[in-house]
């Protein structure tokens, strides 16, 4: 089962853990990707987040479904969020569950990896001294 979610609202992280938890699972990885008060010794007053959705919600179903067929991954949930976030506020999460605690370390890994390198969000970061749209891809 696969839940993936583009969401403008505060994420829930308890949600994506509920989605993937299950008797048979017995390992349940959680990514919870949080925004940084700082970029290269420079405060970082706040982030905005957009999304050409429809398609990026297609691509992180895309990373959800191949996390299906790598690993024995029995559940996976993708939510990322929208808007203007602030340091500390949660922009990324993915859980997975698999039987064994490995698959799911390594599901997990890979879906934050992926999802950085072919999802359409971009992030723009503000500083007391200007704006600076930042390429997604590492």
């Amino acid at each position: 089962m696969i839940d993936v979610q583009l969401l403008s609202s505060p994420l829930q992280p308890q949600a994506c853990i509920d989605f993937v938890s299950s008797p048979s699972a017995g390992g349940v990885n959680v990514f919870i990707g949080t925004v940084r008060n700082n970029t290269a010794n420079r405060p970082v007053q706040r982030l905005e987040f957009e999304a050409y959705e429809p398609m990026a919600v297609s691509e992180m179903r895309k990373i959800a479904e191949q996390v299906m067929q790598r690993w024995p991954a029995e559940k996976v949930s993708f939510h990322h969020r929208t808007g203007v976030l602030f340091p500390g506020d949660i922009a990324v999460v993915i859980a997975v569950s698999t039987p064994h605690r490995q698959a799911s370390f390594e599901a997990c890994q890979y879906a934050i990896d992926t999802l950085k390198k072919t999802v359409p969000i971009w992030k723009k970061e503000a500083f007391e001294d200007g704006e600076v749209w930042v390429a997604a891809h590492p």
